[in-house]
């Protein structure tokens, strides 16, 4: 197995120079990338050595042993390289047909009628005059964080998710990470692992950065999220177990929907029941510098508008697929997403080059928590939520292994 892992790591890396978005990390031997880019292989080499690894990894069997549960992971993850090199050499994929083969798992398809539903739960809730997106906005606009308090509120909701996280494991006394605030991205927020248990998180201030969003990218990016996640990663796959395969990060493959899916529900995990709630209110909003007295009813609003979040799906499913232009789907995502202009073309832009990357997020976020919540991690349980979150996080697994 320590061969091909190694072969797979390079290979990664051979694919990365092909596709400049693909190795979203790697900290493995420094020697290694600097071979495979004086090798420069073609993608039809590439296409070769793929198949290669996949036919040495069917013949590894040792069922009932950790190597099984390492192997049926590599073999998914080069599944999923042979179908992005098959992809850069020009092969055509459906929406549904891409994430399965680079995820591991396909979105169900929503008509509009499914939205609409918690759209009118939200005219309830917004009343008055004008298109319902125009009054979300009014009402959302008194919750954005001032830029001169952004770094402050940012901070302090990191201090807050690693202490929640740092009470349930024992972390590496050197692990950090540093925080860059950037613009003229696809995305808002991005962590970029380098290794050593550091990371690089950078929150995008395109747009306006709402109160909600402070603890949903520190613990998405940070802790419980991305960056514990890595963390993990290193130490336990890396370093304690000599799993070289986890050295490398191919962005578009099966551990993206676990990374990103975990890091969604690690909020929950981090902050169960009304805690993240009484967190807006209590310290951040003041702050920041904003109303208090609406927090609850701003939570109420906002668990709505997330309820929306697969519209993002479909919008993406139909743009991908042909079936709407960049403007149609704009549009479509203001109205059933509930998204600003902005925002939405924002969005288009994340498409254009992660493209169905997008089900990552809640479709990943759905399927862990159900598993989690399968085996007693509820709310209800949160030391038993957190064991099975974290065991989540530090064995190999690949998606269509938590059904």
């Amino acid at each position: 197995m320590r061969q091909i892992a190694e072969a797979y790591v390079r290979l990664v890396l051979g694919v990365g120079l092909h596709d400049p978005a693909y190795v979203d990390a790697y900290y493995g031997p420094p020697e290694w990338r600097a071979e495979v880019e004086q090798q420069a292989a073609s993608l039809a080499d590439l296409s070769s050595e793929v198949n290669r690894l996949l036919e040495q990894v069917a013949g590894v069997d040792r069922p009932g042993t950790a190597d099984e549960a390492r192997r049926s992971c590599l073999g998914g993850q080069l599944r999923a390289v042979k179908a992005r090199i098959a992809q850069l050499s020009g092969q055509s994929l459906t929406f549904d047909e891409e994430s399965a083969a680079l995820y591991d798992a396909v979105a169900p398809t929503r008509t509009d009628s499914y939205f609409q539903t918690t759209l009118e739960e939200l005219e309830v809730l917004l009343p008055g005059n004008g298109p319902l997106i125009d009054r979300l906005d009014r009402f959302r606009a008194a919750f954005i964080i001032p830029t001169a308090r952004l770094a402050d509120v940012f901070e302090r909701a990191i201090d807050e998710c690693r202490r929640c996280t740092r009470e349930r494991i024992s972390l590496p006394e050197d692990e950090s990470f540093t925080v860059e605030y950037v613009s003229d991205k696809p995305w808002s927020g991005y962590n970029w692992y380098k290794g050593r248990y550091r990371s690089v998180i950078q929150v995008n201030t395109d747009l306006p950065v709402y109160i909600d969003r402070a603890i949903d990218l520190a613990a998405h990016e940070g802790y419980p999220g991305h960056h514990l996640f890595n963390v993990l990663l290193e130490r336990q796959m890396v370093e304690e177990r000599g799993w070289i395969e986890y050295a490398v990060y191919p962005l578009f493959s099966p551990a993206s929907l676990i990374a990103e899916g975990t890091a969604n529900f690690g909020i929950d995990v981090a902050f169960p029941g009304e805690a993240r709630v009484r967190f807006d209110r209590d310290v951040l909003m003041p702050l920041a510098g904003l109303p208090v007295a609406e927090a609850d009813q701003y939570d109420a609003v906002m668990r709505l508008v997330a309820r929306l979040s697969y519209a993002g799906n479909e919008a993406a499913r139909r743009y991908l697929d042909g079936v709407q232009d960049r403007g149609v789907t704009v549009e479509w995502l203001t109205r059933f997403a509930l998204m600003s202009h902005a925002r939405a073309e924002q969005r288009t832009r994340f498409m254009d080059v992660y493209r169905s990357y997008v089900i990552n997020y809640n479709l990943g976020q759905d399927m862990v928590r159900e598993y989690i919540e399968a085996q007693g991690g509820t709310a209800a349980s949160p030391d038993r939520r957190w064991d099975l979150f974290l065991a989540l996080l530090q064995s190999p697994r690949l998606p269509s292994q938590l059904q």
